[in-house]
């Protein structure tokens, strides 16, 4: 017996029912586009640390069921009413901020990634683990045309975090990244091309993450559990491991800063204030906005950053979750629909 079709007007995607459960096949309506919306036929999307939290259930507000991913790039395929920026056959980039207010103090003041009303790709919208999606247009971003779809896909949440974070660090040389995955490769080419140094930290025994880092220009490599070399101006923790903290708050001068990049972390332990005082500063880093996205989306072609891919079909989206939560990835995961 022949197996049947699936009807034109429908779509495969990779659904997440219940936190905890890995995610399932489902045959679903292709979305329709709103008046202000984009849709888009998925040619590609990274795999980020931040799906994992989403499907463990450790961020509140969840929708359910919800289709994973936020590191989108596709090709427009029909666009709403309103839409006059974009047009069908462009190719799109498609961030894990994906609608804000535009009306509360922090919109009005340049600070969009605090709206409390903002809302979420692949968290609170359903997202890229998919053949097609939509997307509020005026969240969608051009993709230079140096980079393949796979090679874009990562630059959507690893370099757009990965950068926001960096910006928090300010004029710091010596940068230390907690956590070398593919957020902290994206930035090492940063700091390269900035000709500032990076003191990369990896778990402990991890001689792959030692010798990826190595070949991303760092000046210095050991485990997160060792002292580098140098007092280091700043530290980006890309790691969810609040034991991270008091590590790094040791390993930076007075004055210097700690920039934790993840969306959730384990609890912070209690340390001794003596390690946080002369000014020393603790940040987070909430999502993005649009305005990160410009400028990266600008200076990333003349690094250039490259960026380091394994591609999965979109049906083996928990072997690639997997092996992330494993560590088992260099660089980043990208599920291809079309694989």
């Amino acid at each position: 017996m022949m197996p049947r079709e699936k009807p034109s007007d429908s779509m495969q995607a990779m659904v997440l029912d219940e936190p905890g459960q890995i995610v399932h096949m489902r045959c679903l309506p292709r979305p329709q586009p709103g008046a202000d919306q984009l849709l888009v036929r998925i040619a590609a999307c990274a795999v980020c640390r931040t799906d994992l939290h989403v499907i463990d259930g450790e961020l509140p507000d969840l929708k359910l069921p919800v289709i994973p991913g936020h590191e989108i790039v596709g090709r427009v395929v029909a666009c709403g009413a309103n839409v006059r920026d974009f047009s069908i056959g462009e190719r799109v980039g498609i961030p894990w901020l994906g609608w804000t207010c535009g009306s509360c103090r922090y919109c009005r003041s340049g600070y969009e990634n605090l709206c409390p009303r903002a809302r979420f790709t692949g968290y609170q919208i359903d997202g890229g683990y998919a053949e097609y999606t939509v997307a509020d247009a005026r969240y969608c971003f051009r993709i230079p045309d140096m980079y393949s779809d796979i090679e874009a896909a990562p630059l959507l949440c690893a370099g757009l975090i990965g950068y926001r974070a960096l910006k928090m660090t300010e004029n710091a040389n010596r940068v230390g990244i907690y956590g070398f995955g593919a957020a902290a490769h994206i930035v090492a080419q940063i700091l390269r091309y900035q000709g500032r140094q990076l003191f990369a930290f990896t778990r402990p025994g991890d001689a792959a993450a030692r010798d990826f880092a190595g070949r991303m220009g760092a000046a210095w490599v050991g485990g997160s559990d060792e002292v580098p070399s140098e007092e280091l101006d700043a530290a980006i923790i890309f790691a969810p491991v609040g034991a991270l903290v008091p590590t790094a708050l040791r390993a930076i001068r007075p004055g210097g800063a700690v920039v934790c990049g993840g969306i959730y972390m384990s609890d912070i332990p209690a340390f001794p204030y003596d390690i946080l005082w002369r000014e020393k500063r603790l940040i987070s880093v909430a999502n993005l906005t649009r305005r990160d996205a410009e400028e990266f989306l600008a200076l990333a072609p003349k690094i250039p950053v490259k960026v380091t891919t394994e591609s999965f079909p979109l049906n083996q989206a928990n072997t690639a979750l997997t092996r992330l939560r494993e560590g088992n990835l260099t660089g980043a995961a990208i599920l291809i629909p079309d694989l």
